[in-house]
């Protein structure tokens, strides 16, 4: 009889090695006009940044301002990309927000909620910073504009994503990977 131990060991690697590619795994989200687009890939750039996005939250809302910054400004290093997770909203309310808030990246619908789940976003506004290699790198909040769903400060204080995004621009670790994202939870259907 031969030695059975060898053989499990491979097959325990390889569930090992498969299981740590799922956050790479691809996700391809329609845009606007229906075209396909992989929202993961960084596109031979540093990261991809992965805004949730609702037209029914205003909290979501109000960072579009910044969000259209953030991209403008660091453009250059990564890609950008918008996401609706919301499974309630329209074809017409996707567009028309994209208008409204003058999105310039790819606005995607992530109507099975694939991206949301994989990415583990709960919120929106939430963003998530994700490397070539598929690695989330940052996952959060935009800032602290907001303390807590209603409670607005006055001025932010902590510009989190943007110094994450500095951070990894110039090679060094992010100092804080994870923060909390205050704003409108994003509704899983079973």
């Amino acid at each position: 009889m031969t030695n059975p131990f060898p053989r499990l060991c491979f097959l325990l690697s390889l569930l090992t090695i498969s299981g740590s590619l799922t956050a790479a795994d691809p996700v391809t989200l329609p845009d606007l006009s229906g075209k396909g687009v992989e929202a993961l890939s960084a596109e031979g750039k540093k990261g991809a940044v992965i805004f949730f996005i609702s037209p029914y939250c205003p909290t979501s809302n109000t960072f579009a301002p910044e969000m259209n910054a953030i991209a403008k400004d660091f453009g250059a290093d990564f890609v950008f990309r918008f996401v609706h997770s919301d499974t309630t909203v329209t074809p017409a309310d996707r567009e028309q927000h994209a208008k409204m808030m003058e999105f310039t990246a790819p606005v995607l619908t992530d109507t099975t909620q694939a991206l949301a789940r994989q990415l583990d976003a709960k919120t929106t506004p939430e963003v998530a910073v994700v490397s070539p290699e598929g690695k989330t790198l940052y996952q959060g909040r935009i800032n602290d504009l907001y303390l807590g769903p209603t409670k607005r400060q006055r001025e932010v204080k902590n510009h989190d994503l943007r110094d994450a995004l500095n951070a990894i621009r110039e090679g060094r670790e992010v100092a804080t990977p994870r923060t909390e994202a205050m704003g409108c939870a994003i509704e899983f259907k079973p």
